[in-house]
Parts: C-alpha cells; structure tokens; sequence
C-alpha cells in the first residue's frame, strides 16, 4: 500500500458532469465510494474502478482515478486481470444485478471461488435502467416490466445467496438511503484480504421506484431492517425489543420472537458471527426477508483465506526456482531446436 494521502472526497471526484436521473440512489453511493476513496491510504494512481455496462457502470467517468469502462458482464474478468498483474493496486468493480448476475453470472461465481482480491460494490434496483425497465435477475416474482407486461414468472437470485454459496470470503449488504452505514461497510470490504462483494440496495426512480421502501421509510424500517454487528445479539424492532433465536430440536429454524414474553432474554438470541468458517449462519441471513424475517444488513461473513494472486505467485516463484533457463536466450535454446539454412 501507497503511504498515507491527505486526500478529500473532492479529490476523487473527476471534471465530468455527473448524468443519472434525479433522485436516483446512484448518487449517494458515487458520494460515499468518493469520501471512502480518500480514506484508503492509496495514491488516486493505485487506485482503479472497472465496470461494465449500465447506469452502474458509469461510475469510473466520476472518479479521478484510473477506470475503465468495458463491455456488458466482463468488467469482473477485465478487473481480474488487473489485480493478478499488478496485486498492489486497489482494483473496484461497479456493477448492477443485471450486468453481475446474468450476462456476467459466470465471472462472478468463478471470481469469488478463486478469491481474486476485487472489491465488488453491486448496485441492486431490481430492474434494468439503462436499458429502459426490463426486468432482471434479481426482480421480485410478478414484477411487471416491459419485457415481463404480464409478471415475470421467474424466480429471482439473491445476491447474497448467491455469493455465500460460491464460497465468498466477504459479503455485506448496505442501502443507499443510509450513507454512514454504507461508507463503514466499503471501509470494511476494502480492509478485507481477498474478493470483497458489497450489495447496495439501491432506488432507481424512473423504472422500479420504491422497490427498497419497506427498508428506507422511516416509520417501517426499524421493524423491516436488521443490522447485524459481529459479537452482537440480533435485536431489531423501532423499540429494539425483538430478536432472532434458533428452534430447538434437529431441524433448527430462525424464529422473531419479542424479548420479555414468555420469559425470552437477550440470552435466548442468537448471536452473529461473521467469522466462521462454515457458511451455516451467513446461508441462514440470505434466507431472512419479509414478511416473515427483517432484512439483514451489515457484514454476513469475512473470513480469512488465501488469495488467488497470493497463491499465483508462490507458484511462479516455485516454478522458476527449478528452472534451469535464465534467459530468453536460454528458453529459446531449451528443447528440440533447429536451424533453417
């Protein structure tokens, strides 16, 4: 890592007029990834955005940083490439649930098995904008759009599930209406070892307005939303007197239950813990959602394990170590050679 930079968020904040509809959530996390930039403790020249296609994907234009803007669902594999030739960069991902979960479906998986050090902020709307409202991957079931006039029938990802099930070492889950919230939870992915993914529910005013406003209404989301802290037990609720406890029995199930009936303390909770190694409990909050179970926020898992372009070098520097060749002169010379007269 570069020293540390006295750096502001105007810093990374480049000369190009900023164009998204107005209201849109994309503003607030521009902001925040900004005002997170400046505390990295990098040069703005180690530092570089990727992104691939859609109103996401516009974001590296509005950092003054590196950035490349590249082709529908490869801005993972572009990044990756990045990363693996240069690890000392801080390489981020800007990308929508439609651009990282269904063209770029592939790339993401396989990018989180490897454990490439990426940071992955995915902006979630739950519909395609930039392409005028069709419905995407993640578009809740019966969501009429113009490519769904009569609801979409289809089943959509969760994201989290999706990444936990992958094997991510990182995952956490923001909403754009709460910047401090979102700000900790970039801090948190980019102090993270390997791939980090950060899920930003976020609004899209034109195409799919409201569709987190369960979760950001002020009168609702105390009793819809659940921030989960390591160590912590999961209370929620506008008075914070409900909480997340375990069924007994073989089978345990998450049940909301109110603390002070039936004798229930904060005891009886259960208690989060983003570093087990095993994916039961972060598999269990990719479950919770209404009506049955607030929605989680926060970090659901971040694990320590290597990384692939740790291991990639330890094999490089294995191989060369028992390689007689030196020299291109050598390796052109090793082998079957020949001349041509």
């Amino acid at each position: 890592m570069s020293e540390q930079q006295n750096y502001t968020r105007k810093d990374f904040a480049s000369d190009q007029e900023v164009k998204w509809c107005p209201g849109c959530g994309d503003y607030s996390i521009l902001a925040s990834i900004q005002s997170v930039c400046a505390k990295l403790g990098h040069k703005k020249e180690d530092v570089c955005f990727i992104s691939g296609i859609g109103c996401s994907s516009r974001l590296p234009y509005y950092m003054n940083t590196y950035g490349m803007h590249t082709i529908h669902g490869r801005a993972i594999a572009v990044a990756s490439g990045l990363k693996i030739h240069n690890p000392k960069l801080s390489v981020w991902v800007a990308t929508g649930d439609g651009d990282a979960m269904s063209i770029g479906g592939n790339h993401f998986i396989h990018a989180i098995r490897r454990n490439i050090g990426l940071k992955i902020v995915i902006f979630n709307n739950e519909i395609y904008g930039l392409t005028k409202g069709q419905y995407s991957p993640t578009s809740r079931q019966g969501l009429v759009t113009k490519s769904s006039p009569y609801g979409t029938i289809e089943r959509p990802f969760s994201a989290a599930a999706l990444a936990i099930g992958s094997g991510a070492t990182f995952f956490a889950r923001t909403i754009d209406s709460d910047p401090k919230h979102m700000q900790d939870i970039l801090l948190r992915a980019h102090q993270h070892r390997g791939m980090a993914i950060v899920e930003v529910l976020q609004n899209c005013v034109i195409f799919n307005d409201g569709a987190h406003s369960i979760f950001t209404d002020k009168t609702l989301r105390d009793e819809t939303t659940m921030r989960i802290e390591h160590g912590k037990a999961m209370i929620f609720g506008t008075k914070q007197n409900k909480g997340i406890r375990l069924t007994a029995g073989s089978d345990p199930n998450p049940e909301v239950v109110t603390l002070g009936e039936d004798g229930i303390s904060s005891k009886d909770l259960l208690v989060h813990d983003e570093r087990k190694q095993s994916t039961f409990l972060a598999n269990l909050l990719t479950t919770f959602n209404q009506p049955t179970h607030p929605l989680p926020l926060g970090v659901f898992r971040a694990i320590e394990r290597e990384t692939y372009e740790e291991c990639l070098e330890a094999q490089t520097q294995l191989i060369a170590s028992h390689r007689k060749e030196r020299s291109m002169q050598d390796l052109l010379l090793s082998g079957e050679t020949w001349m041509i007269d």
